[in-house]
């Protein structure tokens, strides 16, 4: 599918979905805890039902009933599943049900698409080797590969660097669970907090743990999660193409739906259109961001906030000075090589940005329009889709459809913000549509 966006201009209320990140932590935790729970308002993506999907193969109960998701949890011990896992595109699946499948006594294979195929998931794995656990790799440390659990017996402790933060957390939503519990110590941490979020779990589930502020987690085996009722925050990953769009075109919109209060690391993002010239007005279940004539530049630490580059660095592109990106080397490892693609893209529409070996380097220049591929990237589509409102001619998205793997009804409510948008070939525009 492509779309095709023209400049111009959104404004009104959007409603922003349910967190990725919050659905699937809360869907693992259903899965494992004893009892029935009840998840509201969770986001429904491609990612979200690949987890679903694990979960469903490993023996739990899971009914979606419209507003809600109801878990029938079978406590830490799960079914072994008949056929291999397939976690599709989504790393948050893989490397958090990795934890899961090391509580297990029996073996559990994962695989993925391309994309994963290219991931590396080594620190994890080995983390998981030095707690006991048996992996048999089939395509070095990307999937397709197998573990078979549990986590050792006496405390292992273990050093695990992590440039992405879902390798720790999958070690802290396993480790109480398991018999003893873990040490783990921890020499390079990316995306802190998405740790903090993972923590706002366990602190929910009331998990016993002490930690040196990032460096050094110890987590007592032996317990339980309990079954729960909780509804899922809106999604600032999500939120930051509207933020975005706002920003770069001087408009007026209400996001709906977010909390600032919330542990989410992309609520950063309106922090940094605020610093950038944007106004922004906080609601209780809400937020305003007011773009203004034309926003500065200067430079953005993006390592607690990857998922934030794409759309932050076509919004570079209308700045009266050079935007830096800085200190995000794991955008590299996403999906695709985030940095070289959004140089890539920003050169196809007519702009200017220098790769960094941890970012990118955008400079002043309006874009002139174009024709760009997603990368099969959906961070990458919906950026790009929004660079559409502030070139100077029509941006038009291929493989657009991507979008849904993280939000469906992305474009549709893009266009309902009044974004004049078209879409081209028989797919339709996203599940919603």
């Amino acid at each position: 599918m492509t779309v095709t966006v023209s400049p111009g201009r959104i404004s009104g209320a959007i409603p922003i979905p349910g967190s990725k990140s919050h659905t699937i932590r809360a869907l693992l935790i259903a899965a494992l805890a004893d009892g029935d729970s009840t998840i509201r308002r969770p986001l429904r993506s491609a990612d979200t039902a690949a987890c679903i999907d694990a979960l469903t193969a490993m023996g739990v109960g899971i009914a979606d009933d419209g507003d809600t998701i109801r878990v029938t949890g079978r406590g830490p011990l799960l079914r072994q599943p008949e056929q291999t896992i397939d976690c599709a595109n989504s790393g948050t699946t893989l490397y958090l049900m990795l934890g899961v499948a090391a509580l297990q006594s029996f073996r559990v294979r994962f695989d993925g698409d391309d994309q994963l195929h290219r991931r590396s998931a080594a620190p994890l794995l080995a983390a998981l080797e030095a707690c006991g656990v048996r992996v048999e790799r089939e395509n070095g440390d990307c999937v397709p590969f197998s573990i078979t659990g549990p986590i050792g017996g006496a405390r292992p402790r273990i050093s695990i660097s992590c440039p992405t933060s879902q390798y720790l957390s999958s070690l802290l939503l396993a480790s109480p669970l398991s018999e003893a519990g873990l040490e783990i110590d921890v020499p390079l941490l990316n995306e802190r907090p998405y740790v903090d979020l993972t923590l706002s779990w366990l602190d929910r589930q009331r998990i016993a743990y002490e930690r040196d502020a990032y460096r050094r987690f110890t987590i007592p085996g032996g317990q339980r999660y309990t079954a729960y009722d909780a509804p899922v925050p809106g999604d600032f990953s999500s939120a930051t193409f509207f933020v975005a769009a706002a920003a770069a075109t001087g408009s007026d919109v209400e996001l709906v739906g977010l909390d600032m209060a919330d542990s989410q690391g992309d609520k950063a993002v309106v922090t940094m259109v605020e610093e950038l010239g944007a106004t922004v007005t906080t609601g209780t279940d809400s937020i305003r961001i007011r773009g203004p004539q034309q926003l500065t530049g200067g430079t953005i630490d993006l390592n607690a906030t990857p998922d934030a580059l794409p759309a932050l660095a076509l919004l570079g592109t209308t700045c009266s000075g050079t935007l830096r990106l800085v200190n995000v080397p794991q955008a590299r490892e996403k999906e695709t090589d985030r940095i070289a693609v959004m140089a890539a893209v920003i050169a196809s529409l007519g702009g200017r940005a220098e790769e960094l070996p941890d970012g990118l380097l955008v400079h002043p220049e309006r874009l002139a329009g174009g024709t760009v591929d997603s990368a099969g990237d959906h961070r990458v589509a919906m950026a790009a889709a929004v660079a559409g409102l502030f070139a100077r001619s029509a941006v038009s998205v291929t493989r657009a459809e991507v979008a849904s793997i993280t939000f469906p009804g992305f474009y549709d409510l893009l266009s309902a913000a009044g974004a004049r948008l078209a879409t081209t070939d028989a797919a339709p525009r996203d599940e919603h549509s």
